[in-house]
């Protein structure tokens, strides 16, 4: 069974599409969790023409970034998934071929973790995006599976893992991609690159440098707790005197548990 997580928070002027590019997948459910959402992406979503295989899981609160991933995830191995696909509410842009290509990893390569390589033969000049990128590489490296993987991170860009990944992997990690790595390679699970959509493809819609900056901190504070998890350490998000949070602070752990409580997958 194959299952589409789309994790959406106020996604009115794109969930549409988004979902429309799931038409061509061969998938039998598609789980849009509603993360908070105070538009008419509910409403938007019950119109949508394949209503038929869509399963809402609204939250009023909002449950902070990448934990909606770990939701879908639980409820599609539920549903008794065998490959979950993760595509984000605002990715807009015509890349179907490449999210078969990451069901293809996990159904016809026995991947347990189909990334995407989302920059493919581009530079970024900007010293925010070259930061998070050392943060990317230092952890592949440390994995060692950077000639595999270069800078790919379930963090960035569309992936799909397989039921075996979840049956190993907490659910709360899911929820810190970096650490959700970490995890399944020290696992000797099957890790791989399987698609390349060049950032700008994705179609997300710009936000504010401030919404990148946290961002940017997110990602590496995450990768600073795979890397400690890896030497061994309690995690920690510290890197010199600086310590990177980002939006971590508003991961709402204690929902996730609760609605793992709800499925007696706690």
């Amino acid at each position: 069974m194959n299952t589409v997580v789309i994790p959406a928070k106020n996604e009115e002027k794109g969930i549409r599409q988004t979902i429309s590019n799931c038409q061509f997948l061969p998938v039998d459910a598609i789980i849009v969790v509603l993360n908070g959402c105070t538009d008419s992406t509910k409403e938007i979503i019950t119109t949508s023409p394949f209503i038929e295989k869509l399963h809402l899981l609204e939250f009023s609160q909002p449950l902070g970034i990448d934990v909606p991933r770990a939701v879908g995830a639980a409820y599609a191995y539920k549903l008794g998934s065998d490959t979950i696909l993760f595509l984000d509410g605002d990715m807009q842009g015509d890349i179907s071929r490449q999210l078969n290509e990451l069901i293809s990893g996990i159904k016809k390569e026995n991947l347990d973790m189909a990334l995407t390589d989302c920059y493919p033969n581009i530079h970024p000049s900007s010293p925010l995006a070259i930061q998070v990128l050392s943060f990317r590489e230092k952890l592949n490296r440390r994995l060692h599976l950077f000639s595999q993987l270069g800078t790919a991170t379930p963090s960035h860009g569309p992936h799909a893992l397989s039921r075996r990944l979840l049956e190993q992997v907490p659910w709360k990690a899911l929820a810190v991609p970096p650490l959700s790595l970490a995890m399944a390679a020290t696992l000797n699970l099957n890790i791989k690159v399987t698609t390349a959509i060049p950032h700008d493809f994705l179609l997300s819609p710009l936000r504010n440098d401030e919404h990148s900056t946290l961002i940017a901190e997110t990602i590496i504070g995450d990768c600073l707790e795979a890397l400690s998890y890896l030497e061994g350490l309690p995690l920690s998000r510290r890197h010199g005197d600086v310590t990177y949070l980002g939006y971590h602070p508003q991961r709402r752990f204690d929902l996730l548990e609760e609605f793992l409580q709800g499925l007696r997958l706690a």
